[in-house]
């Protein structure tokens, strides 16, 4: 039974926030973030928008794309590490706004930005062992403006908000499936190093979180980094190996758009091109579980890739969470 994505799409919001709108907040400038991170802008939700709401947006998008009405759909699932509610999950609220039916299987997956392979890898699980299930829509979807430290001049010119969408389609053929290989990992020791610490039933809601901002992304920059490069190009190596291909014959490598630096990293490591690498950190900043399908969105969307090309899909987040996945066209 063959698995591909067939169709993409992606949202995010109008707003823009510059790295020179950043320099009137905290003491920064746009030097500082662009040869650190090459980011030069990212997008900010209104604060009356849910990450429901930009996740409609994109898989609305995805669904026009392949010609696929929402009451087909058999899976629906949304990365995040902002959903609207701590429950009932994000899915289920898409799925009532999409018109999706009450038949279509819903959950949240949370991988941070490592969400959108995991959920891959689960989609095209599910649709193999799900009698007659052939379309799963799958999303990312972040609202981390919503939980970012606007004083924290180190963590807030990171990060942005966006969704995006990859349909999935089990279409019953003889046809090989697209993923070729996928490797996911985590390694829970590092928790700490990137994370929200209130909030949850380990430090619930108070006023003592609330006045200590702990209720905010806390990152420790270098060690993430050091983390995310070697976790990152193990994971490559080893999809790579299991694909039975080689970097040269990728066509693109999309890894999770953190910052330019680590991709650089990663590229090296693998001996990759630079030509290979497909950037938009730029435009969008950090937009965690969202990064991946927005890459692959504006790749379709362009005319840059053909049938029968390889994609190399790599990415790392909180949890520590990773994972790599090699998909043929």
């Amino acid at each position: 039974m063959g698995v591909r994505i067939i169709g993409t799409g992606s949202y995010a919001p109008e707003k823009i926030l510059t790295n020179q709108d950043l320099e009137r907040m905290v003491e920064t400038s746009d030097e500082w973030i662009r040869t650190r991170t090459g980011i030069r802008e990212r997008r900010i939700s209104d604060k009356n928008t849910a990450a429901s709401d930009l996740a409609l947006e994109a898989a609305r998008r995805a669904l026009d794309s392949a010609g696929v009405d929402p009451s087909q759909l058999s899976i629906l699932s949304v990365a995040s590490v902002t959903p609207d509610h701590t429950f009932p999950s994000t899915s289920c609220i898409l799925q009532h706004k999409l018109g999706a039916p009450v038949t279509c299987a819903c959950y949240d997956v949370q991988a941070a930005c490592s969400g959108l392979l995991y959920s891959l890898q689960i989609a095209v699980s599910m649709l193999k062992c799900r009698k007659n299930a052939r379309y799963a829509l799958i999303l990312g979807a972040e609202k981390l403006s919503s939980i970012v430290d606007w004083t924290d001049r180190s963590t807030c010119v990171l990060f942005g908000d966006a969704a995006s969408a990859l349909l999935l389609e089990n279409d019953g053929s003889d046809e090989p499936d697209m993923l070729l290989s996928c490797i996911l990992g985590a390694d829970g020791s590092h928790s700490s190093k990137l994370c929200v610490p209130a909030g949850g039933s380990a430090m619930p809601a108070s006023r003592e979180t609330v006045e200590g901002r702990l209720h905010f992304i806390r990152m420790g920059g270098q060690e993430v980094f050091r983390l995310a490069v070697n976790a990152m190009t193990g994971a490559s190596r080893t999809a790579l190996q299991e694909a039975g291909l080689t970097v040269d014959q990728i066509r693109w490598i999309i890894p999770h758009q953190a910052n330019k630096r680590i991709m650089d990293a990663v590229a090296s490591r693998l001996g990759a091109q630079s030509e290979q690498v497909f950037v938009n950190v730029d435009r969008y900043g950090n937009t965690s579980s969202a990064s991946i399908g927005i890459c692959l969105d504006e790749i379709v969307r362009g005319g840059l890739v053909r049938k029968g090309d390889s994609l190399l899909l790599t990415a790392f987040g909180a949890g520590m969470t990773w994972g790599a996945a090699v998909i043929r066209w």
